[in-house]
């Protein structure tokens, strides 16, 4: 049941997203921008209408007809001389650019410019006597002349006849054709669309963008081992798409020429990959520019560079070592929306002619939005929904940081031992493509409870003395179990990412601590064991990395305990850990396949022949 729950986020996305769908009342299905070639076939004028002036249009007629306008004002006092206001009201009108006042005198409005309405103190300074305001702005009368003024304009700057041509296919859009156009699509949103074609265009919308999200939903709950386990990764996968798609419908609703070239696309797929795999990364991508494209002009072009800018964004990320790749990102960015945007023009009817420059400041301006929001974005993910980047694991792989030089100083047999599974790990986790930063850092930090108790574990230990021994068995086996314990409380307090603490709980899943249960089973014949006493708590592994971070772990120490070392007994041993692994069900949450066991086990039998090579013996002199 819980798991259905986490539907809830993908129904609330579906939700918003319609909510701030751009819904248009017509059937004017055309795209088009200034300076663009028309793409479909020659259009004209299905009957009579008017060209509509543009707002600007409007607003500058207005401007220039009001210019001389005086507000009318009437006298609230018997004295009429010299006219004078408050100083606020005074200052408003100097404000509002106003250069007279029309006073009504005896039913006759009389000019007065400005420099001769006096404010109380002005008054006093020019007169020698205290004056209040004796005029008051008439606002009905005001209202009323300024509408008479206005209702001069015309809304309208000529007709296009039925039958008349507007533009054919692969002309550009000119300033008067784009007039025409907007013309055309005003007349469509003026006439009335039936009850049914508005039901039929509102259900339409619903069903695409519902399948779009049904499926998003789909995909992440069956591929995202992550987002079966967790709050967080649902939230984050519908917040992150949610947030381009919402900034880009409200700015078409609010800017009709919105240049999606500045909108920064790339934000979705350069996160996801800072924090889940490629496949993740596309997909969300996907999805985004699937429900933009419902509703953006151009929507071919808009997908095909979309869909490439996320492809280079993904690619170009495939190892995040270092904090300069983000920026190396979006210079691949940059380039291909400028390689992209010119192709397109120069395969259009006019080519070089169609080409907008503005648009490539559109497009560095992109760039610079990739770079702020991204490290922003990736930062608020980390601590919101508990994430961890690429970045913050090579800062936590720093040895010289406070809790490894402790590990180091204090535990320093178990500090190498975590140093070999580190690079066992992630040599591993190259080959099955797994998250090799991932899997070292895990390995650093996976035995750091053994530094509380150093003495007790043979890689610690000097001179061949194990205090162990001496123990009951049960004892020692509580002790060696208490690591891992002692491990979880290091980390919280070290303030380790979940996920790293993750690693310190599982690294020995639920296996036994076999030495001291055989021990102690052997000295015990025919009693009934409680194998509880000998177990670690857990969890098991439940990823790709803990799993190989165990493996490595238990190959590394045995490893140190064969008599030879040649291939054949190194091969055997790695076959023999991990088999009694699988036997023990070890594996059983985690997504690994068979062929991505015997990859790993190839890789270590091959670091290890590495490390256990045969070495020359070298002569000594004979004096």
């Amino acid at each position: 049941m819980k798991r259905y729950l986490k539907i809830i986020p993908f129904v609330v996305f579906a939700g918003i997203v319609f909510y701030l769908f751009p819904h248009y009342e017509n059937n004017f299905s055309y795209s088009f921008e200034v300076g663009k070639p028309w793409n479909y076939e020659r259009l004209t004028a299905p009957s009579d209408f008017p060209i509509y002036k543009t707002q600007d249009q409007l607003n500058k007629e207005q401007q220039e007809l009001l210019a001389d306008f005086a507000p009318c004002y009437v006298f609230c006092d018997t004295i009429t001389s010299p006219l004078v206001l408050s100083y606020e009201d005074r200052e408003a009108l100097i404000e509002q650019k106003y250069r007279f006042i029309s006073v009504l005198e005896d039913q006759v409005a009389r000019r007065y410019p400005i420099r001769q309405v006096f404010t109380p103190k002005t008054a006093f300074e020019c007169y020698g006597v205290t004056m209040s305001p004796n005029i008051v702005l008439d606002s009905v009368k005001t209202a009323q002349l300024k509408e008479s003024i206005l209702s001069v304009i015309s809304p309208t700057q000529g007709v296009v006849q039925e039958g008349e041509k507007i533009i054919d296919t692969g002309e550009l859009v000119t300033e008067h054709n784009y007039l025409i156009l907007i013309s055309l699509r005003k007349v469509y949103e003026q006439s009335n669309r039936s009850h049914q074609q508005k039901i039929f265009g509102t259900i339409g919308t619903v069903l695409l963008l519902c399948f779009v999200i049904a499926v998003f939903a789909a995909f992440f709950f069956f591929f995202s081992s992550r987002g079966k386990e967790t709050w967080s990764a649902v939230i984050f996968f519908c917040f992150l798409p949610l947030l381009l798609v919402a900034s880009t419908f409200l700015l078409m609703g609010r800017f009709v020429n919105t240049p999606l070239y500045i909108i920064p696309f790339a934000w979705v797929p350069l996160v996801v990959r800072s924090f889940f795999d490629a496949r993740m990364a596309l997909v969300t991508h996907l999805v985004t520019i699937l429900i933009c494209a419902l509703a953006v002009p151009f929507p071919l072009e808009f997908l095909f560079v979309q869909t490439l800018v996320g492809a280079v964004t993904i690619v170009s990320m495939q190892d995040m070592s270092k904090r300069t790749q983000v920026v190396q990102t979006v210079g691949w960015i940059v380039l291909t929306y400028v390689v992209a945007y010119t192709a397109f023009c120069l395969i259009s009817p006019t080519n070089v002619a169609s080409i907008d420059w503005h648009t490539y400041i559109y497009i560095v301006l992109n760039g610079i939005l990739v770079i702020c929001g991204s490290y922003g974005l990736i930062l608020a993910s980390e601590h919101i929904f508990g994430f961890i980047s690429a970045t913050t694991l090579i800062e936590l792989t720093n040895v010289n940081s406070t809790l490894l030089q402790d590990f180091a100083q204090k535990a320093p047999g178990s500090f190498q031992h975590s140093l070999q599974v580190g690079n066992l790990a992630s040599e591993a986790a190259k080959k099955i493509g797994a998250n090799a930063l991932l899997v070292r850092t895990g390995a650093l930090y996976h035995d750091i409870g053994k530094m509380l108790h150093p003495e007790y574990f043979i890689e610690n230990q000097t001179g061949g003395v194990n205090p162990l021994i001496d123990l009951d068995a049960r004892e020692a086996a509580r002790i060696v179990l208490q690591h891992v314990e002692d491990g979880v409380k290091l980390g919280q307090k070290a303030h380790l990412p979940a996920i790293i603490i993750q690693f310190i709980r599982s690294h020995h899943g639920t296996s036994l601590t076999r030495f001291f249960y055989n021990t102690y089973v052997n000295s015990h014949p025919g009693a009934v064991v409680d194998d509880s006493l000998f177990r670690y708590a857990g969890p098991k592994p439940s990823t790709k990395e803990g799993a190989i971070l165990m493996m490595a772990d238990a190959i590394e120490a045995r490893s140190r305990s064969l008599s030879s070392y040649t291939e054949e007994s190194i091969w055997n041993m790695i076959v023999d850990m991990t088999d009694q692994q699988i036997k023990d069900k070890q594996f059983t949450d985690t997504p690994l396949s068979f062929k991505d066991l015997e990859d790993i086990r190839l890789v270590f039998k091959e670091r290890l022949i590495s490390i256990y090579h045969h070495r020359i013996k070298y002569p000594t002199l004979n004096l």
